[in-house]
């Protein structure tokens, strides 16, 4: 499905002169979907404005040689992350997916998720009814549903996506969903599908990961961290080890 409502994206990028700006600038005009560019060279920050993936804009900054942390997106409390793991014991690298989430307007979200990892076949993307991820997916309920008049209707089925031999796959899609009905829910990308919802066992195959609010456009000046006191790249670094994509 294609996505027709335009939102704003903010990226720190290493640059050190308008080369840097330039190289950047010509990488994004490439990508379907990108109405504006802005490049803060001293302050390293690219501001982008369209309807392409957030995924799609780290990787064509990436082809220039540069790496992007994406520092936020849309308005103040219109954005939500969701960092996917395997709870299966038989896998070291835990963190193998990452999902984005922008509301551009109301009863409208756009929904970037990237994988890799996974062995090749069907996967079913799915919101849970709670965030327990305790036990891994078998803990986090039935299917995000919603009672009314007597009659429940399921709202948590985002469609399926086929992983391909390199263990990657991307989707990108919009769904009549406000940001602040997800958040706190799990997600879930599996094989696993019986048609209620349930998991059997949390395989190497079943990611899982609570939906969490993110910062908006300008609502994260970070630069160091308060916890470690790493800088955002070292930050970005130790992240990237770990599986973060």
């Amino acid at each position: 499905m294609a996505i027709t409502t335009p939102f704003q994206t903010l990226f720190a990028v290493p640059m050190t002169c308008e080369r840097c700006v330039k190289d950047i600038s010509g990488s994004l005009s490439k990508l379907s979907g990108i109405q504006k560019i802005e490049a803060n060279l001293k302050d390293q920050l690219v501001a982008i404005e369209g309807t392409a993936a957030p995924s799609a804009i780290v990787a064509a900054i990436q082809a220039t040689g540069r790496d992007a942390i994406l520092r936020g997106s849309g308005t103040s409390e219109s954005a939500g992350v969701c960092i996917l793991e395997t709870h299966s014991t038989h896998v070291s690298d835990k963190v193998m997916g990452l999902v984005r989430m922008v509301q551009v307007a109301p009863n409208l979200t756009v929904v970037d998720l990237t994988i890799r990892g996974l062995s090749p076949g069907t996967y079913w993307a799915t919101v849970r009814q709670t965030g327990d991820i305790s036990s891994g997916a078998i803990s986090t309920g039935s299917l995000w549903s919603e009672v009314t008049e007597g009659s429940s209707k399921s709202r948590g089925v985002f469609g399926t996506v086929q992983v391909g031999r390199d263990g990657m796959v991307s989707f990108f899609l919009d769904r009549p969903i406000n940001i602040w009905e997800m958040i706190g829910r799990a997600m879930v990308v599996s094989k696993q599908h019986d048609g209620n919802g349930n998991f059997e066992k949390n395989d190497e195959n079943t990611l899982v990961g609570v939906i969490a609010r993110s910062a908006g456009i300008w609502d994260n000046d970070k630069t160091v961290c308060s916890c470690s006191g790493k800088t955002l790249w070292e930050e970005r670094k130790d992240e990237v080890q770990k599986g973060m994509l």
